[in-house]
């Protein structure tokens, strides 16, 4: 079935055909296996039988150019018409594109989420709160609880190995960092989850979208968990978190951005492009290679937080007058050394990708190590993107 100029087809029971074409007054045309001259319609009833054979308040509006009826007591039943229900089709698109809009909106909170995450790190806040309640959590109210919030923090190693010079203004700045970062977090499940089963409910998700949907929903999850497994590793024998904690995080996290923002674009791009845009192959496969160059360089960058390798040498082209440093491969067994050296991390890094050249001349400062974090993920959103428009577009046969 069809709408606009092409009409929506009409099934009769007993050899009837016929189209209606949507205009200013609706015309309709048929056979019949009995015909009569002059036969006409009037206000939707058959002139002749007076029977209102056609039995619809649509037919009001019908002006044939050939009518022609039969038995006046069966031809009502046995006529059968099937209009198509063009609000239908566009009640489908506007549920798609709410779709998308939705999941780009919780893309667009989680791409806060990590930047947000970068900054918590970088000013050492990640250890501030050494309890974690995933559904009630506030601040301190008044000095008397603050004081109390600052003692629990003075019993972990962080505060003993660098802190025991805080004073309670200080730490009530990382403190608050660090809630911003979780209640930012709580705020995507919230949005997310809630978006997820109305959309589920109405009956909006196909059932590619609720593989993804759910997908989603597990992995949201699964981060928040990761986040606090993350933070417990530095509240027990060593003063920072663990590096491979810290990659899985953030991993995870990107994982979770770029499985929203795809779906998200997907739901926005429902039509395919135009039948003449070509592509090659060759593109498409260096697309794919952008988009997994960006995620292996955004991890071995967690590996460099994790380690604080970005302060062990900040010189460029060369490290230490040297291009390749002494001490990269000082680790048995050497495996150890791409993920716990901090010289071969950075190294590592320095090779897979240059634009945080500046942040190691400058010595790691917050502002522009978090510029530096958010480029990589804006330039994992752009891979993204290409590699989903590609897919859209035919390839050049060989």
């Amino acid at each position: 079935m069809g709408n606009g100029a092409s009409g929506s087809k009409i099934q009769f029971s007993r050899g009837y055909t016929g189209q209606v074409v949507p205009s200013s007054g609706v015309q309709l045309k048929e056979k019949c296996n009995l015909e009569a001259n002059g036969g006409k319609l009037i206000n939707g009833r058959c002139c002749c039988c007076d029977s209102g054979c056609f039995g619809s308040a649509a037919t009001s509006a019908v002006k044939p150019a050939n009518v022609v009826h039969g038995n006046r007591d069966t031809i009502g039943r046995r006529l059968q018409v099937t209009i198509a229900q063009p609000a239908t089709e566009q009640l489908t698109e506007k549920s798609q594109r709410a779709v998308g809009k939705w999941l780009l909106a919780c893309s667009g909170m989680a791409f806060g989420s990590i930047v947000l995450g970068g900054v918590t790190r970088l000013t050492k806040s990640g250890l501030s709160m050494v309890h974690w309640n995933p559904f009630a959590e506030f601040p301190p109210f008044g000095q008397q609880q603050w004081e109390q919030e600052f003692l629990k923090y003075q019993e972990y190693p962080e505060y003993k190995a660098f802190n025991q010079e805080m004073t309670l203004a200080e730490f009530k700045r990382i403190w608050y960092i660090e809630y911003l970062h979780r209640m930012w977090g709580r705020t995507i499940g919230a949005v997310f989850y809630t978006g997820a089963a109305w959309f589920w409910w109405r009956g909006y998700l196909s059932r590619r979208a609720k593989v993804h949907v759910g997908l989603l929903a597990v992995g949201l999850a699964f981060q928040g968990f990761l986040g606090w497994y993350m933070v417990k590793s530095g509240l027990q024998d060593q003063p920072h978190v663990s590096q491979y904690r810290l990659a899985a995080h953030l991993g995870t996290a990107l994982v979770w951005y770029s499985l929203a923002f795809w779906s998200g674009i997907s739901h926005l791009s429902t039509q395919p492009m135009h039948a003449s845009a070509l592509m090659s192959a060759t593109v498409q496969r260096c697309a794919h290679g952008v988009l997994g160059l960006v995620f292996v360089t955004a991890m071995s960058g967690a590996i460099v937080a994790g380690l604080r390798a970005g302060l062990v040498y900040n010189s460029f082209p060369k490290m230490a007058d040297r291009w390749v440093p002494s001490d990269i491969m000082a680790l048995e067994p050497k495996l150890r050394n791409f993920t716990e050296n901090p010289t071969t991390a950075q190294f590592d890094h320095r090779i897979l990708a240059t634009l945080g050249v500046s942040t190691l001349l400058t010595y790691v400062p917050v502002s522009l190590a978090s510029s530096h974090q958010a480029g990589a993920v804006t330039l994992l959103s752009v891979a993204l993107w290409l590699t989903h428009e590609l897919k859209l577009l035919r390839r050049i046969p060989k």
